[in-house]
């Protein structure tokens, strides 16, 4: 059975008479990377401030680890965050950062903090004030900071923001060790796809406030997995010519005359001929590959219509 470690049913947050988060339903398992997927506006940082107690819901249901933060406040101490800003000191070095911050939750030790600063890579930093450092140790010593206290969920808003690529392969090892070394529950929101991709174990899409999908690495991969692309001015006739003559048993068809076939297309000029012989125009036909960022923009494209 799995282990909700956020749930959410008809979650609303409204700023007078702006909806920002409109009607939210999800959940989200334990142990998983989820990467919150939309457009700017789409209410992916108001979602994440509710979630680490930043925000109080207008309406709806929240629960976090099982319970109702209203019922129990202190749930929130289990959830680390990096929303917008790290909120670093910039004239004090990496562990003084971390020193200060730990003496507010009251859970300063020098073991703690050394043990962080070697997991996020800043160990080596001594001295350097944190208004040096680039923006990746930044970022890096946000994450730190919002470790402390042993959190089982972690919220990261765009952590890879404005790093070179060094920087941005050195946050996906980091998170990546946080899951698999830790068992840590991780909520990260991006612009990057592509990077959210080889990291997230599962997704949301949400857009205008709604989520319009939620589904698991496993079956991204099954959506978007390679294929064979038709496009025909009769989809219908199309298909039974494909079943009937060509023995074609696993296709799709889109909307805009478009035919996508999973199985038996080694031989696309066969295809071609048994659709030319039957009278179906053929516009167009190409091996066709999809990643998240493809498959977002092309179900944007479908949610518009």
């Amino acid at each position: 059975m799995k282990e909700w470690i956020v749930e959410t049913n008809a979650l609303t947050k409204k700023f007078h008479n702006f909806t920002a988060v409109d009607q939210v339903s999800f959940h989200m398992k334990k142990g998983s990377i989820t990467g919150l997927i939309g457009p700017n506006g789409a209410g992916k940082s108001t979602l994440m401030k509710l979630m680490s107690g930043l925000l109080h819901e207008t309406q709806g249901e929240l629960k976090l680890f099982g319970k109702h933060p209203g019922e129990d406040p202190f749930v929130f101490r289990r959830v680390g965050t990096l929303i917008e800003h790290a909120g670093l000191y910039p004239a004090l070095n990496a562990y003084d950062n971390l020193k200060m911050k730990a003496l507010m939750l009251g859970c300063c030790s020098h073991e703690l903090i050394t043990e962080l600063l070697k997991l996020c890579s800043l160990s080596t930093t001594g001295k350097k004030k944190a208004g040096d450092f680039s923006m990746g140790m930044k970022q890096r010593l946000g994450i730190a900071m919002a470790l402390l206290g042993d959190p089982e969920l972690l919220i990261l808003d765009e952590p890879t923001n404005g790093l070179d690529p060094q920087g941005i392969c050195d946050m996906r090892d980091l998170l990546k060790r946080l899951q698999e070394e830790r068992g840590m529950s991780i909520l990260i929101s991006s612009h990057m796809l592509a990077e959210l991709d080889k990291v997230a174990t599962d997704f949301v899409v949400i857009r205008s406030g709604k989520i319009i999908e939620q589904f698991t690495k496993e079956e991204l991969l099954e959506r978007c997995r390679d294929c064979f692309q038709l496009r025909v001015d009769d989809v219908k006739k199309a298909s039974v010519i494909l079943e009937e003559t060509c023995f074609v048993q696993t296709y799709e068809v889109l909307p805009k005359g478009i035919l996508r076939l999973y199985d038996h297309y080694e031989d696309p000029s066969h295809i071609a001929r048994q659709l030319v012989l039957h009278d179906v125009a053929l516009y167009g036909m190409e091996d066709h590959h999809q990643d998240l960022e493809a498959y977002f923009l092309k179900e944007g494209e479908e949610h518009v219509e």
